[in-house]
């Protein structure tokens, strides 16, 4: 079960986003943020095949690890899309609008295989 210790109702993406900056390093200049905000994602990524790599060891997957360095990620990408004044919101809703144009009718593999071929 994953536990919420101090934040009790709903959290917009933007929302989020804005609590998340409490916790960045304001010291930093906008360039060093963008290398540290990738850096980070590189590194979190590496945590969650971790996770799916321990599945081969016998382990399975831990939902709550899973939600923790996914919430790692989230942190990173808004450290990222701060640096460009850019809102999570407006990511969200474009690449919703993104998916309808590709996939009006929802996924469709022959779809999906013409657009990389």
């Amino acid at each position: 079960m994953i536990v919420r210790e101090n934040y009790m109702g709903i959290l917009t993406a933007n929302e989020y986003q804005r609590l998340s900056r409490r916790t960045q390093n304001e010291n930093l200049s906008t360039e060093d943020k963008r290398r540290h905000a990738l850096f980070g994602l590189c590194s979190e990524v590496g945590e969650v095949h971790s996770i799916f790599q321990h599945e081969y060891q016998g382990a399975g997957v831990k939902k709550e690890r899973l939600v923790d360095e996914c919430g790692d990620l989230m942190w990173f990408f808004c450290e990222l899309l701060d640096t460009f004044d850019v809102d999570l919101e407006e990511v969200l809703v474009y690449n919703i609008e993104k998916l309808r144009r590709r996939y009006p009718d929802g996924f469709d593999p022959l779809l999906s295989e013409k657009r990389h071929g």
